[in-house]
């Protein structure tokens, strides 16, 4: 990944916003601009400059990273006040600093304004950094196709487990451990097992419930490799569907995802995409079941720019990352959703997450 490139098509972009420097304070940015992966690190961006504050605690990871990632930079370590200190003589020139608005809450902001920064303009900014993760590079599709690799290879080791009456809990461990043990370093969420009626709960809790023959099982899960996310859902059934109704649901669901995944391509506005795959249950009489937007952007966070919704006003971009993934959700009988992570080219998409699609585990 070409990182320290980043920062200079944020140096553009802080112009336009009207801000001469910017305080992030989003970790995903930071992490996203310099390589570092600390839990706590605020990252001054100047014209000519950057410094990155952190506590004691990454004194040796911070120069490590940034050293790894080719960004030269100050790093401050120490207390909150040295941290402070570094920030605002840095700092002391800028005129208008920019914040992160959707990051920065009321009463820190309050902070910046009188005892960090009182005889400076603070400038509030939205998407500046987030903008430019929008389009991913080589490496960060790379990270996230190993991650979707690992996932799915966990998918195909524990789904035998299925065939002998594992509760939700049990198998939601079992995915996670395998993930780790594939190299994962981490889930990016908490996985979710539903089955029977519990998979008419988009984002039920995994239980102690048992999974029983011929129900639907919602399996929604993904691996973090080098902080990248993967994302994708399955739905599996313990021998064949116990009625004709779950068979259908499981049909339209699918049709709907095969619908969405092909109308994704560079130039396509986000919300058409969605209408598509919307249109599909809407003719099988379930558009009040659809209970989500049909996608999101992934990334170093497992929700992020763009939205895949009726209401989005994005246009997909070549090098987007999005999910597909329409579901189904009736109480009395259960739950279907199909998801896969998507890369936006100029002539459509390419699948990251590769897992079969087939519904029996026999």
């Amino acid at each position: 990944m070409d990182v320290a490139g980043r920062l200079p098509r944020l140096r553009g972009r802080m112009a336009e916003a009207g801000c001469e420097a910017l305080l992030v304070t989003t970790s995903a940015n930071v992490r996203y601009l310099t390589g570092f992966s600390g839990s706590a690190g605020l990252l001054l961006v100047l014209p000519d400059d950057l410094v990155l504050s952190t506590d004691g605690r990454y004194q040796f990871q911070s120069a490590e990273q940034l050293a790894a990632a080719g960004v030269e930079a100050r790093i401050a370590v120490g207390n909150v006040a040295a941290q402070r200190e570094a920030l605002v003589g840095a700092a002391r020139a800028i005129e208008r600093l920019g914040l992160e608005a959707t990051n920065v809450t009321w009463a820190r902001q309050r902070a910046f304004s009188s005892d960090w920064f009182p005889s400076t303009e603070l400038v509030p900014t939205e998407g500046l950094v987030e903008g430019l993760r929008r389009v991913k590079d080589g490496g960060e599709v790379a990270r996230m196709a190993a991650a979707a690799a690992i996932a799915d290879a966990a998918l195909a080791a524990v789904k035998p487990m299925l065939l002998g009456g594992i509760t939700e809990a049990d198998l939601a461990l079992a995915l996670d451990t395998e993930m780790r043990r594939l190299g994962a370093s981490g889930c990016s969420f908490d996985t979710i097992v539903a089955s029977g009626p519990n998979a008419a709960k988009p984002h039920a809790r995994p239980s102690g419930r048992r999974i029983g023959d011929g129900e639907l099982v919602v399996l929604d899960f993904g691996a973090v490799v080098d902080g990248y996310c993967s994302d994708m859902t399955r739905t599996v059934c313990v021998g064949p569907p116990r009625s004709a109704t779950l068979s259908r649901m499981v049909e339209v669901v699918a049709e709907s995802q095969r619908a969405g995944v092909e109308a994704v391509r560079a130039g396509r506005p986000a919300a058409e995409v969605d209408r598509v795959c919307r249109d599909v249950i809407a003719a099988a009489g379930w558009a009040d079941a659809f209970l989500h937007s049909t996608g999101h952007g992934v990334g170093l966070d497992i929700h992020e720019a763009p939205t895949v919704s009726a209401t989005s006003n994005d246009t997909l971009a070549a090098g987007y990352v999005v999910t597909v993934e329409p579901g189904v959700y009736l109480p009395e009988h259960g739950g279907v959703r199909i998801e896969d992570t998507l890369v936006v080219t100029d002539d459509g998409c390419r699948a990251l997450t590769l897992a079969p699609k087939d519904l029996v585990v026999v």
